[in-house]
């Protein structure tokens, strides 16, 4: 299909935001990258940043983390992995709950530039991590603090506050072939 370049500028903004609430969700690939992506981009510009990993352990050896560090992110896991290899839920709850704490003091403390929330989605949708205390959380937040928050099935109330959403469409996986994941593309 042929498309007819435009002639015409897109409609500029106007208003200027002291901080902005971005959300990266969807079945699709891509959230946790994109928010890296932007991580980058903030450090390039002299920003402060901070990732909090919900799912993720500390034990993981990931590839965003190895060079988050290098290139002077603050970088918490605070995860312990995939709930079906959890031995105890409640314990994964409880870690859950730990770990937003975390990531409420590094957002009102104000330190930092930017935040990202990492598969936090999950335990909220679970219920681990009250959706009301997280929308408090980020409307509380101090005017320079932005915020990106990834995973699946971002819950209406985070959607209706953000700025920005971004849906990450599945429309082919290797996984669904039975591919295992693969370092350097996936983690």
């Amino acid at each position: 299909m042929s498309e007819t370049p435009p002639t015409t500028p897109p409609r500029r903004a106007s208003v200027r935001q002291p901080s902005l609430l971005l959300v990266n969700t969807g079945d699709g690939k891509g959230k946790s990258t994109a928010a890296f992506g932007t991580a980058m981009r903030a450090v390039a510009r002299g920003w402060r940043v901070a990732v909090i990993q919900f799912l993720k352990s500390g034990e993981w050896s990931v590839g965003e983390e190895k060079i988050g560090r290098r290139i002077g992110l603050d970088w918490w896991a605070l995860g312990d992995g995939f709930t079906w290899d959890s031995p105890d839920m409640e314990e994964s709850e409880a870690i859950a709950r730990a770990a937003w704490e975390h990531a409420r003091d590094v957002i009102m403390s104000g330190v930092y530039d930017l935040v990202i929330l990492d598969e936090v989605t999950y335990p909220v949708n679970w219920g681990w991590v009250p959706v009301e205390e997280v929308v408090e959380t980020l409307q509380g937040r101090p005017d320079r603090v932005n915020v990106i928050l990834t995973g699946r099935d971002a819950p209406r109330a985070l959607i209706d506050l953000a700025d920005t959403v971004t849906e990450m469409v599945k429309v082919k996986h290797a996984f669904d072939r039975g591919v295992m994941a693969r370092r350097g593309i996936d983690y």
